[in-house]
């Protein structure tokens, strides 16, 4: 029996669109997986659907924490759960949709005990990496934990840090979490995949959209944030793309050029990442968001596996 659907895709690539689209037909409830959506006051950029786009469809998983908050993998999969449970005894589909790729996968395959993150221990690794760069803390982390180091790039300063994290944390690395044994979900999901089949419409539907953002006032939006008495670059929603250009720049660390450069660039890494772990997925399927069947297409493939 089919419990649930995922509508997954990179950035720019249509997904609240389609789930909305789904909705109109098969009477359905959103649960948003974004890990941007999640916070309260940033609404821009993170493209927050507005009341308009989610066109009366019920939509969970937005606004639920304050900036200054985390918000990890673990607290998504409780509060999905919850929440899969509650739309269906309503009688709709639960459309889980979004593309923060590692809910995702924690909600399918199960979560290994990770510590929580720990704000100290996190500037103390930002301030470190201020001063010797990241390639540089990617050099220590391949002291303390070469598995993880081997796997990532020296400039994903996210990864990096969490790793270290971990590891200053509990004395154990990440990877050795990474490597417990974990219990599946109970669920049955279909998971439906967005992947664009020209990247040039994609790198040029991420352009726009970040041009719209200034338009509606992305940079005020960051200025309310810093305004906050107790703003700190270091809190986990900082780290969403966007964010932390826009705080570059505020804070005098790079020019308007610069920033506008970095925000794209950022923006489009991001959505390589989530088209990356797409194409990882065993169980899922890909469809084009170009074409115009795509609607119909996710349709079928609901049916289909709902008659199962």
């Amino acid at each position: 029996m089919l419990d649930a659907v995922f509508v997954l895709g990179p950035t720019a690539s249509g997904k609240t669109a389609l789930g909305i689209e789904i909705a109109k037909v098969i009477p359905a409830e959103v649960i948003s997986i974004d890990s941007a959506l999640v916070y309260r006051q940033m609404d821009v950029g993170s493209a927050k659907p507005t009341a308009e786009e989610m066109a009366g469809i019920p939509h969970h998983l937005i606004d639920v924490r304050d900036p200054f908050e985390s918000y990890s993998a673990a607290d998504f999969v409780r509060d999905c759960t919850r929440l899969i449970k509650e739309i269906q005894a309503r009688g709709k589909l639960p459309l889980i949709v979004g593309g923060t790729m590692l809910y995702a996968k924690a909600l399918k395959e199960g979560l290994n005990q990770m510590p929580t993150s720990d704000l100290e221990v996190r500037r103390e690794v930002e301030a470190e990496a201020a001063e010797i760069g990241w390639p540089g803390m990617h050099a220590k982390l391949a002291e303390v934990d070469p598995i993880t180091a081997a796997r990532l790039m020296p400039n994903d300063s996210q990864r990096i840090s969490r790793a270290l994290e971990v590891y200053r944390q509990t004395g154990k690395p990440i990877s050795w979490y990474q490597a417990q044994e974990q219990k599946g979900s109970d669920f049955e999901f279909l998971t439906l995949g967005l992947l664009p089949g020209d990247r040039k419409v994609l790198h040029e539907r991420i352009a726009k959209r970040f041009d719209i953002m200034l338009e509606q006032g992305f940079l005020d939006e960051v200025k309310r944030l810093m305004a906050m008495p107790q703003f700190d670059r270091a809190w986990p929603s900082m780290r969403a793309v966007g964010y932390r250009q826009a705080i570059d720049y505020l804070l005098g660390e790079i020019d308007y050029d610069r920033f506008l450069v970095a925000g794209v660039a950022a923006t489009r890494q991001l959505a390589k990442r989530q088209m990356t772990w797409m194409r990882s997925m065993d169980d899922i399927h890909l469809m084009d968001p170009l074409t115009e069947d795509v609607v119909a297409k996710a349709l079928a493939l609901i049916e289909d596996a709902r008659s199962r």
